[in-house]
This record gives structure tokens, sequence and C-alpha cells, in this order.
């Protein structure tokens, strides 16, 4: 499954969120893949793609770092996908 995650950094500061990084890494269970990501100009929001089993391996993840983050989550598919759905 893949999901679009927006990370809403709390109080709008990317630092902390970047020292944990830096010292921690990602922190994803096993059966969780960063594919990529975007932050906005203002490094108060990050969109990453990212690859899970399952959604409760993305929430093991997200519980790394709620403390620094607020998530929203959406499950997505490829536009060629949707494509072919609407098709059928």
């Amino acid at each position: 499954m893949r999901f679009l995650v927006v990370e809403r950094f709390k109080n709008g500061d990317a630092a902390p969120v970047y020292e944990r990084f830096a010292r921690h890494g990602r922190m994803a269970p096993p059966e969780v893949t960063y594919v990529d990501s975007w932050v906005t100009s203002d490094l108060t929001t990050c969109f990453q793609v990212m690859e899970a089993s399952h959604r409760a391996a993305l929430d093991a993840w997200i519980a790394n770092w709620a403390d620094l983050v607020d998530f929203e989550v959406y499950e997505v598919v490829s536009s060629a996908d949707a494509a072919a759905r609407v098709r059928r």
C-alpha cells in the first residue's frame, strides 16, 4: 500500500525533526519504506510518500514522531491505477 503523509511540524519548527532524524534515522519498522518527500519552502510542512504492508505498520512509525509532528495520512494509488478503476 502507498500512502501520502502530510506532516505539519509542531509550532512550525522543523529543527527538532531534523535533529532527531540526524540522531536516529527514520525510525520506521521494516515493513515501512520511504519513497520520496518534499518540504514547503517555509519549512513548516513535509509531504512524504511511504509504502507499508498495512496501515498499522505506518501507525507504528508515526508514533515515533507524534510529539514533534501532526500527521494526515491518505492511502493513494497511481494516476494510472485510478484511470483503470474509472474505466471498469
